[in-house]
C-alpha cells in the first residue's frame, strides 16, 4: 500500500488568472507607499536637526520664563513626558559639531548626525570631517552606524538595531532591577542590551529544559557562551564536564 499510495501523481496547483493591469496598478501603489515612508522619514529627519537648533536657542536666552516656568528642564519634561534624553541628543549635534558642518545636517538628518557627534567628541582636534559627512551622506543608517562603532571601538563589532519597548511605570523597577541585578554578575562593564540578552538566555533554557524545542536551548547556550569572558568559559565548561563525570 505504501509504495502504491507514493506512485499517485498529483495534479500541479491551478495558477491563478493573471490580470497585467491590475497587477502593475498594485506593484505601483506598493512602490509609492514605500517612496512615501521613505520622505516623510527624510523629512523627520530634517526636522528634529532644526528642533535641535531651536532648542538650543531656548535655552540660551531663557526663552522658558516667559511660560512662568522655572528651569530649562521643567520647560522639556512639558515637551517630552517620556523622555529627555532624545531633546539632549537633538542638542548635542549643534554643540558638538564644528561649523562647517552645520549646512550639511538637514541633508544628513539627526540619525546619522548624533553618530557624528560621537566621533566629534572623541577625536576632537583628529576629527575627519570631510570623510565623515561624505560616509554619513552616501551611507545607509545601519551601515553609517557600523562604520562609527568600528572607529570608535577598533573592532569590527557586530551590527546592532534599537529595540523600543513600551512599558507601564508599575513595570520599570522590575525591569531595570533584573538588568542591573544581571550587570552586578556578568561585570558592570557590559551594555544594557547584553545584560537584557542573557536574562532572555537564561529564560529559554528554564522554558525549553523541559520538554521544549532543544534546538533552541542550544542556540542560547551556544550565544551564552560566545559572549562570555575567558575565564567565565573555562568555569562553565568545567562545569560541564563535572556534571557529566557526576552522571556516569
Amino acid at each position: 500500500m505504501i509504495g502504491l499510495t507514493s506512485l499517485i501523481v498529483k495534479d500541479p496547483p491551478m495558477l491563478p488568472k493573471l490580470d497585467p493591469r491590475r497587477a502593475r496598478l498594485v506593484i505601483e501603489k506598493i512602490d509609492n507607499i514605500l517612496a512615501w515612508e521613505n520622505s516623510v522619514e527624510r523629512n523627520r529627519d530634517t526636522k528634529f536637526v532644526e528642533l535641535g537648533r531651536y532648542l538650543c536657542e531656548v535655552r540660551a536666552g531663557q526663552y522658558w520664563r516667559t511660560e512662568n516656568l522655572k528651569s530649562f528642564d521643567e520647560f522639556l519634561e512639558q515637551r517630552f513626558p517620556e523622555s529627555r534624553r532624545k531633546a539632549y541628543y537633538l542638542m548635542s549635534i549643534h554643540e558638538h559639531l564644528p561649523k562647517q558642518i552645520k549646512k550639511d545636517l538637514p541633508e544628513i538628518g539627526w540619525a546619522k548626525a548624533v553618530e557624528l557627534v560621537k566621533i566629534a567628541r572623541a577625536d576632537r582636534d583628529r576629527f575627519d570631517c570631510d570623510r565623515w559627512v561624505h560616509n554619513a551622506q552616501t551611507m545607509q543608517r545601519e551601515q553609517f552606524r557600523h562604520e562609527v562603532e568600528k572607529h570608535l571601538t577598533g573592532e569590527d563589532s557586530e551590527a546592532s538595531d534599537i529595540v523600543y519597548f513600551k512599558l507601564y511605570k508599575s513595570q520599570i523597577p522590575v525591569v531595570e532591577e533584573a538588568i542591573e541585578t544581571a550587570a552586578l554578575m556578568l561585570g558592570s562593564d557590559k551594555s544594557r542590551g547584553y545584560c537584557l540578552e542573557m536574562i532572555c538566555a537564561d529564560f529559554l533554557a528554564g522554558a525549553h529544559a523541559s520538554g521544549g524545542d532543544p534546538e533552541v536551548l542550544l542556540g542560547a547556550v551556544v550565544r551564552s557562551y560566545q559572549l562570555m569572558a575567558s575565564e567565565q568559559r573555562r568555569r562553565f565548561l568545567a562545569a560541564i564536564e563535572e556534571r557529566n563525570t557526576l552522571a556516569s
